[in-house]
């Protein structure tokens, strides 16, 4: 695997090294070994999936607090998302900062979530299919998130979606200041 760091702390695209033969080609996705070796979090917990009917359809902001906080592995394994992530680690030095990549099936590549990072994307195609290797059990009353359109973070969405969850289009806009004071879970724990 290809580990590419992107400019928020921890938080890593996984590119895949296909080796090719006269069968095909064939390559590793996950590896406990190779997570570890960069201090990433390698604990599998569960794996999840994402099936999305339309383009435009948009999941997130989404995260865990703690005790819960999670590590994600996101993979898209039928279609194109842009898949968006904001640094809400109230101690990092990215803290409040947003970057975003394209996954795509053809590509194969992978996204490294950190723990205390929001998490969304963006549907690119229709039936578009998103895998999840998640480090920890989801616990309802743990998560949480913020808008998708929250000003304050300034995600450069693609385009708007059209289609999302009401649970998605209530979140609250993220108080920047008072989480970096209080942290994530006091507040935005309430909503």
């Amino acid at each position: 695997m290809i580990f590419t760091e992107l400019a928020l702390a921890g938080a890593f695209i996984l590119d895949v090294e296909l080796i090719t033969d006269e069968r095909g080609a064939f390559a590793r996705t996950f590896c406990v070994d190779e997570l570890g070796d960069r201090g990433l979090d390698p604990a599998v917990a569960q794996c999840s999936i994402s099936q999305n009917r339309a383009r435009g359809t948009l999941r997130g902001m989404h995260l865990q607090h703690a005790p819960h906080e999670e590590t994600k592995l996101v993979r898209c394994t039928r279609g194109a998302i842009f898949d968006a992530i904001v640094d809400l680690r109230p101690e990092s030095a990215t803290f409040g900062r947003w970057a975003a990549v394209e996954l795509t099936a053809e590509r194969q590549n992978a996204l490294y979530v950190p723990r205390g990072f929001a998490h969304g994307f963006l549907t690119l195609e229709d039936g578009t299919q998103v895998d999840y290797i998640i480090s920890t059990r989801f616990a309802p009353d743990a998560s949480i998130g913020i808008r998708w359109d929250d000003p304050g973070v300034g995600i450069e969405w693609p385009f708007a979606p059209e289609v999302m969850s009401e649970r998605d289009r209530s979140l609250p806009i993220a108080d920047l200041e008072r989480i970096r004071a209080a942290g994530v879970r006091d507040v935005l724990g309430a909503h």
